[in-house]
């Protein structure tokens, strides 16, 4: 009797993993009960047909094994796995190996007697090993005289090779298999092991058990490769950046006996020993990359602003983190992070936390010079969600709220920025549009919108741009929701009203407005962070030569166009992005109060340089059968802050109608630019 995979991986669990349950079992293999109980069924009748007691299950769903069957699994480990059917993915990864591995002829008869399948299951195997090979840009071929053999990049190939290897590693006897098919050597095998071990102390690290498992084999595989001179390309490196590490020594200390091995390939083993997972290391930082420590700073510095969780003995948590940031490093660096693939999807309890984590991790993505993909930063989540646990903090006991703003992008961001600053408190999840907001997925408790939404949340309705009384209401009704109380209102007229009987006021404008700025310091702004690039002013964006005055248009169309020429003219913008513009400019949520509108579109569609031009007509055009429009802001964008400010000034000259009427009388460009550096001055 042969035991079929599924069933082989779930014994293979228990014996290694004793106090498992079967609710263990079920949530890690994605399970239900029933497939579990069948499946321990047919292990107890293998069992049987081994002579071997067979394994009980508790009330509590604990699974008992007698020793007896352990030792005896253990210490016939070979045999044991003979025993097993192989499943569709194992003998994909076994042609794989043979490929990678390949020593002489490969032939569809080497394939199906070492598979013990038919003809047609091995070419159908070979069509799925082919598809997993596209995203390495890698084919499988055959000829008559090679038989078949992987064609591709070898840089590509060894990707593909180490990955391969990492995954069959994770298998019950995949080391085993790996060693039996690939014909290695048990001598050249025991003297890496070694070596690595030596390794070790060199760099004053540990590497975890997976990798100090899983090296010998990549090594053995890739010196093969090598002598059969599949070389790698020269690709793009930082040479000195790697020749200057300790790793370096290290990789001259596995290749002593190898003398012909080209600078590439010694750089590629340099790689795979930076790039592989370490638990232990007696340095925190490296010499190479001294500005790592500070980005990863930055990064909690960031997390803990937009969580609103201040975190303990933070120093420990930055070792713990340096350890696996420094190989990301340098996987994302170099576009190795399909070695690293994260198996598991974030479980549900961390998705709102790795939400936050992946929103902080702009200083590393900076250093990097890449994006920093998910199966890295969910590996930062786990990591940060036990220091949390640790300390007894959860991102689940924060109040977790979102913008949702129907007037695009720009808006939205602006109304997050004026609303963190309003609710240090809350943890802000995102700036979203309302088609956005229906799709959405993670947790949340409030919403602020100006726009109704039907919502299961708390829901505030807010203006898209709040003066200082509306933030004070809205901050009292906020609270009192919330918490169940209001915040005490101080009356600033009652207190000069009580400074007045007792002395004479010099200057009473200048103290009620000091008292006011006092009093309500939680409704106003966060002073600007110095170490954050300046956000330019309104009037500072639009010089004189990007404003234009003209009677008038004959369509909306050609408004855009007359407002985004200065633009164009002066290589801000491209064609494109004014064609990217009409494309979406329908959408009616560009248009503001007092017959302002700001038509925009996405940095990528053509913007060079930060820029905002103004058309002025003397008579509005039609925009929609309920939008008329007078006065253009194009706005064109190089990220998502640097023009939130002059932005923010143009919602506020939007509620202006006084500032409106100047500029709509006005007869210069100069006029209008005065109206606009008030707003400066304002901030």
């Amino acid at each position: 009797m042969q035991l079929d995979q599924r069933s082989s991986d779930l014994l293979n669990e228990i014996i290694k993993n004793p106090g498992l349950k079967s609710t263990d079992l079920e949530s890690k293999y994605t399970l239900n009960r029933r497939q579990v109980k069948y499946s321990f069924d047919k292990i107890n009748n293998w069992l049987k047909t081994k002579n071997l007691p067979k394994i009980e299950r508790t009330k509590q769903g604990l699974f008992m094994v007698d020793s007896v069957v352990t030792s005896t699994l253990l210490d016939t480990e070979q045999e044991y796995s003979d025993d097993n059917i192989l499943s569709d993915w194992e003998r994909e990864d076994i042609l794989l190996i043979l490929l990678l591995s390949k020593q002489e002829e490969l032939s569809l008869i080497h394939f199906t007697s070492t598979l013990d399948v038919s003809k047609n299951t091995v070419l159908s195997d070979l069509k799925k090993v082919q598809e997993r090979l596209d995203p390495y840009h890698s084919e499988i071929t055959y000829t008559r005289r090679e038989g078949y053999e992987l064609e591709g990049k070898e840089f590509s190939v060894r990707k593909l090779l180490i990955n391969t290897v990492h995954r069959m590693m994770e298998r019950s006897n995949g080391a085993w298999r790996i060693f039996e098919w690939a014909e290695l050597n048990k001598e050249e095998m025991n003297t890496f092991h070694n070596k690595i071990h030596s390794i070790e102390q060199t760099l004053q690290l540990k590497f975890t058990d997976e990798k100090i498992e899983s090296m010998p084999y990549v090594l053995s595989l890739i010196l093969r490769r090598i002598k059969q001179r599949h070389f790698i390309d020269p690709f793009y490196i930082h040479y000195q950046e790697l020749m200057d590490t300790k790793e370096w020594k290290a990789t001259e200390e596995i290749l002593e006996n190898q003398p012909h091995v080209p600078m590439e390939e010694r750089l590629f083993i340099t790689l795979h020993l930076l790039t592989a997972n370490v638990y232990w290391s007696q340095d925190l930082t490296e010499e190479t990359i001294p500005e790592l420590l500070h980005s990863l700073e930055e990064v909690l510095h960031q997390f803990e602003k937009s969580s609103c969780i201040y975190l303990h003995n933070k120093e420990q948590l930055l070792h713990r983190l340096m350890l696996h940031v420094k190989p990301a490093y340098y996987r994302v660096k170099y576009k190795l992070t399909e070695m690293n693939e994260w198996h598991h999807t974030v479980s549900e309890e961390f998705q709102e936390l790795h939400h936050l984590v992946k929103q902080s991790t702009g200083p590393l993505e900076t250093l990097i010079g890449e994006a920093i993909p998910d199966s890295e930063t969910a590996y930062l989540t786990m990591l940060i969600g036990g220091w949390l646990t640790k300390q007894g903090d959860s991102i689940h006991d924060k109040i977790k709220a979102l913008v949702v703003c129907p007037q695009g992008v720009s808006v939205s961001r602006l109304l997050l920025g004026e609303l963190k600053d309003l609710f240090p408190e809350l943890v802000f999840l995102n700036a979203l549009s309302v088609r956005d907001f229906r799709k959405y997925e993670l947790d949340y408790d409030v919403v602020f919108s100006p726009v109704f939404l039907q919502t299961d949340a708390k829901l505030f309705l807010v203006s898209k741009v709040l003066n200082p009384s509306e933030k004070q209401r809205l901050r009292q009704q906020v609270m009192s929701e919330l918490h169940g109380y209001t915040p005490e209102h101080l009356s600033v007229e009652h207190i000069m009203d009580i400074i007045k009987k007792h002395t004479d006021i010099s200057h009473s404008d200048a103290l009620a407005q000091e008292l006011e700025r006092y009093l309500h310091q939680d409704v106003r702004p966060m002073a600007p962070d110095p170490s954050i690039d300046r956000k330019p002013h309104l009037y500072e964006i639009v010089s004189g030569d990007r404003v234009k005055l003209l009677p008038q248009v004959d369509s909306w169309e050609k408004a855009v166009k007359e407002a985004s020429e200065p633009l164009v003219e002066d290589n801000s913008i491209t064609e494109n992005y004014v064609n990217a513009i009409l494309s979406q400019s329908a959408d009616p949520y560009i248009v503001l109060g007092n017959r302002i509108a700001i038509p925009h579109a996405k940095p990528e569609e053509g913007v060079h340089n930060l820029s905002i031009s103004f058309l002025r007509l003397d008579q509005s055009v039609t925009f929609d059968a309920d939008h008329e429009v007078q006065f253009i802001f194009i706005i064109a964008a190089l990220d998502k802050h640097h023009h939130l400010q002059a932005l923010r000034q143009i919602m506020r000259l939007s509620q202006n109608s006084k500032d409106i009427k100047v500029i709509e009388k006005a007869v210069s460009k100069e006029e209008i630019q005065t109206v606009l550096q008030q707003y400066a001055l304002h901030e």
